[in-house]
């Protein structure tokens, strides 16, 4: 009887194992928009308020190396740190830059990415316009 009970143990920790990886690993495709479908169109259509200046790119670096804790998971040069399940962003893909709108970034900024380790920064680390500050440093890494 114990040895049934030991090995149910394992099977248990092995099935917890493998469902948590696959949950961690939502998004197989990397340029799959993290938007939900249904407002993804109005997303998409949603622009910074703010003008692209050497000054709010600056800030937003500081916002991305501090306060908004981006650098811990995406890397300070953009290229993301590999984690179990479901590594974090590459920044620096010049094919995800392109698909990607603003809008989408903030949308993920506000909500998180379900089904990923990115949780909500604007409304809890950094406000709105710090978000958006992010976003345009973030479009600095394009290509590099």
């Amino acid at each position: 009887m114990f040895f049934i009970k030991k090995n149910a143990w394992v099977w248990i920790a092995i099935f917890l194992s493998v469902c948590s990886q696959s949950t961690l690993a939502f998004h197989k495709d990397v340029y799959e928009p993290r938007v939900p479908k249904a407002i993804i169109e109005h997303e998409q259509q949603v622009k910074s308020p703010y003008p692209v200046t050497p000054e709010r790119i600056e800030a937003g670096r500081k916002i991305y190396v501090g306060a908004g804790l981006c650098v811990t998971c995406h890397s300070r040069d953009g290229t993301g740190v590999s984690l179990p399940g479901h590594s974090a962003r590459d920044f620096t893909d010049a094919k995800w830059q392109k698909l990607r709108t603003d809008g989408e970034l903030m949308w993920v900024l506000k909500n998180g990415s379900p089904g990923t380790g990115m949780p909500i920064r604007v409304g809890t680390d950094i406000n709105e316009e710090d978000g958006w500050n992010v976003i345009q440093y973030i479009r600095t890494f394009e290509g590099k």
